[in-house]
């Protein structure tokens, strides 16, 4: 076996998959380490073996059929079985130029920068490997000290799209191109290039073959981190995120007028409520940053769907964005991206949106 693409049906993803459902960190990495053995491509087991298994773990969690603590669990011992991975397969001579990869402030979902850093690694990178989470700060002074030739920025969330936009200018702005990648920067990149990213790629193998020909072309360019963003000029996303919580509260007040069975949810049941206003009004915001409707409408169906599998109905939402316009009637935008979602959620009866239910 050369290639993990050419293996038999039903083998090595299966394997993999059962040994991280059970928690099995020794059984994943013997499944790793035997289809190298067997004569894999290491690129090819973590770029066909590894990145399918991890992604079945997130659709089993949307669909409620595994907890999150399994999917936590899962997605460690899939990071364990990248290192062992990393650990028997030799590098190629860094000879490529080097690379920092790290993730975006806040942004915790590391794997697939990890997986981003082991190709590169493979194909004759020098690659410092920051992780998740990386303070702007802390990263800039990283750059100073290495002198690397590009940064490759991750984000699964598009939470973090404006701590993302201020980071590429940040880095632009000490002669270091970008190269972004991730969920948060939208399966066609339309992200990374409205916050001025000099390159997006949409995985691993993508980013590797982009700069197989050599680094980015450094940056000359002066940029101030709002100037491809003027309709920010409003102010809307501002007040938006300043009035955050504030919002949450008017949410949740709304909530016990319109729906009085909410007044006897438990402590529980009503972290979990205001746990999921917050979201909502955190993506309003970033769809504000944006100035696309169609972010904030895609996270609404994805919660939709994510209700639906744990039994709560995807109409629920509808007097969360209700309230939301009541609160931003005069925020032309906002009432703009709110109407746009309330159109696309599905119709019911209102009445039902908090009886019995442990969150909305």
């Amino acid at each position: 076996m050369s290639d993990c693409r050419t293996a038999p049906a039903g083998t090595l993803t299966d394997d993999l998959w059962d040994a991280v459902l059970h928690g099995d960190e020794a059984a994943a990495v013997a499944v790793v380490l035997a289809a190298l053995d067997a004569g894999a491509e290491p690129e090819d087991v973590l770029l066909d073996l590894i990145v399918p298994v991890q992604s079945r773990v997130g659709e089993e969690w949307a669909a409620n059929r595994i907890s999150v603590a399994q999917e936590h669990a899962a997605t460690a011992i899939n990071d364990r079985a990248v290192a062992a991975l990393a650990l028997r397969a030799p590098a190629a001579a860094p000879d490529a130029g080097r690379i920092t990869v790290a993730c975006v402030d806040g942004e915790w979902h590391a794997l697939p920068a990890r997986l981003l850093a082991e190709v590169l690694r493979l194909r004759g990178w020098r690659v410092d490997y920051l992780g998740a989470q990386v303070p702007t700060p802390h990263l800039i002074g990283h750059l100073h000290r290495t002198g690397p030739d590009l940064v490759a920025l991750s984000s699964s969330l598009a939470t973090r799209l404006p701590t993302a936009h201020a980071t590429i200018t940040a880095c632009q702005a000490t002669g270091v191109p970008v190269l972004a990648g991730g969920a948060a920067f939208g399966a066609d990149g339309r992200y990374a290039r409205l916050l001025g990213a000099d390159a997006w790629a949409p995985d691993a193998r993508a980013a590797a073959d982009l700069l197989a020909g050599g680094p980015l072309p450094r940056t000359a360019r002066p940029h101030q981190p709002y100037d491809d963003l003027p309709h920010l000029d409003d102010q809307e996303y501002t007040l938006v995120a300043r009035t955050h919580a504030a919002l949450v509260k008017a949410v949740l007040g709304g909530l016990e007028d319109r729906f009085p069975a909410m007044r006897d949810y438990s402590a529980f049941q009503r972290e979990r409520t205001a746990e999921d206003v917050a979201h909502v009004v955190e993506y309003l915001g970033v769809s504000l940053y944006t100035d696309d409707a169609d972010l904030f409408a895609g996270f609404l169906a994805w919660t939709t769907g994510i209700l639906t599998a744990r039994g709560v109905p995807g109409h629920s939402l509808r007097p969360v964005l209700e309230i939301l316009s009541e609160e931003l009637k005069d925020f032309p935008r906002s009432t703009r991206h709110l109407r746009l979602a309330l159109d696309a959620l599905p119709a019911g009866p209102r009445s039902t949106a908090a009886k019995g239910r442990p969150h909305v």
